[in-house]
């Protein structure tokens, strides 16, 4: 069996849920994990806003109009009035459902359960475009089976049992058909997976019922070797290993989730990103992959904020980036980069809620030096140590570029650069020259 997920714009209008469809119906046995429609989530969150801040009627608007988009959708998906009425009357519950939030407290477990309301209605619609279709297929309640734990961390062993126990109730169907993002939590209360959540669904399913391979369909044609919006005549790279596509969703291709594939890659099941507007395209596969002693792709990431700090103290000195990191812990606040000389050490983060109390307490330790708009430049491939020349290709294709830092061996598969903003569109077009 194949899990295929279909992201927003997949199921962006009732033309693209039949094309979806089509898809699917051609796919054979499958698990179908869908997100909600585009724009529906933002419109949700804003809905939810708007009643934390008591701005009623402005949500009450919002919800008329997101109710107003998805009865329309119905009319256009659906020829068969009886499947129309189930349709309108399941939009009748939900909506009645969310203008009841508008008459109490609203608080965190509010909004999720609010925000879940995207997922729910995508798959209601495709589930009666199947029946339309006289496909062979069943709707799944995702929170029937999909479960956090205390932690915010999928219950691996729980989705799976729970999951082969929901499939063996319903036996027969060539489609199984559930929500992506959407779970509970460790109380039984209605979570989620937060963004890029649907692709976590995906493959968290895949490796839960063993699947031949996982598709995350998308309105890209894979993952490609530079940033489109920024340098032109880019192509899809045709193989990652889940390292190199880990690394590139971490640096900014936006197309992937950076935690999405590590049940699919511990299962040892491909992933395949594929186009529905283009689904003849190859697109990219990750898995497991020999390594190529080539050098794959470019990213970046942006936002970034360098500190340095610098002590004479650190000189010979143990314990001083143990204290440091300390301080990084203390605040909750994750470090992307590091490079560390005899007495001084700089790191970068992308998070500077706590930037003033960090460098307060770093400064206890040394002189503390902020850059900020600076901008991580990812280059992933094999990039193993023994493989000779790739690194001096990357800095040599960067001479002309101003660099900050470079991060390099502390991973097999991704050399890291430091620039500031204003260098960025110039950086991935002289990389993509160089290197590609």
């Amino acid at each position: 069996m194949k899990v295929m997920k279909f992201g927003g714009t997949s199921v962006g209008s009732a033309q693209r849920m039949k094309n979806m469809v089509s898809l699917v119906a051609a796919a054979g046995n499958v698990t179908v994990v869908l997100s909600a429609m585009s724009g529906t989530t933002n419109s949700l969150i804003g809905i939810s806003q708007c009643i934390c801040d008591g701005e009623l009627a402005n949500a009450a608007k919002q919800i008329d109009d997101l109710e107003q988009k998805y009865i329309t959708t119905a009319d256009e998906l659906l020829d068969n009035k009886e499947l129309r009425d189930i349709a309108q009357s399941a939009l009748n519950k939900y909506f009645a459902a969310l203008r009841t939030y508008l008459d109490k407290p609203h608080g965190i477990k509010e909004s999720k359960e609010t925000v879940a309301y995207g997922e729910k209605l995508s798959t209601m619609l495709v589930d009666l475009y199947m029946k339309q279709c006289g496909l062979n297929s069943i709707l799944l309640d995702a929170t029937r089976f999909m479960k956090i734990n205390k932690h915010g961390e999928p219950d691996l062993d729980y989705i799976r049992e729970n999951l082969k126990a929901v499939i063996k109730k319903n036996p027969g169907f060539d489609i199984y058909l559930t929500q992506g993002f959407i779970c509970r939590n460790d109380e039984g209360e209605i979570d989620n997976l937060q963004r890029g959540g649907s692709d976590y669904t995906a493959s968290l399913i895949g490796a839960a019922i063993n699947a031949d391979e996982i598709q995350i369909w998308t309105d890209i044609d894979g993952m490609h070797n530079n940033d489109p919006r920024f340098v032109e005549g880019t192509s899809p790279v045709s193989e990652l290993h889940f390292e190199e596509a880990a690394e590139l969703a971490y640096f900014g291709a936006k197309i992937l989730h950076p935690t999405c594939v590590l049940p699919a890659k511990h299962a040892n099941i491909p992933v395949r990103l594929l186009n529905t507007m283009k689904p003849e395209a190859t697109g990219t596969t990750i898995f497991n992959a020999p390594s190529t002693q080539s050098i794959k792709a470019v990213a970046a990431k942006d936002n970034i904020t360098a500190i340095k700090i610098k002590s004479s103290h650190m000189l010979l000195a143990y314990g001083f980036l143990r204290k440091v990191f300390e301080i990084f812990e203390k605040y909750h606040t994750p470090i992307d980069m590091i490079t560390t000389s005899e007495v001084g050490v700089s790191v970068t983060i992308d998070n500077e809620c706590c930037l003033s109390e960090i460098v307060s307490e770093l400064s206890e330790l040394g002189d503390v030096t902020v850059d900020r708009d600076m901008v991580i430049i990812c280059v992933v491939g094999d990039l193993q140590w023994q493989n000779r020349g790739f690194e001096a290709e990357v800095v040599n294709a960067l001479k002309d570029i101003p660099v900050r830092m470079i991060s390099y061996g502390g991973s097999n598969y991704n050399i890291s650069i430091l620039i500031q903003k204003a260098d960025k569109t110039d950086a991935l077009k002289l990389l993509s020259q160089h290197l590609f």
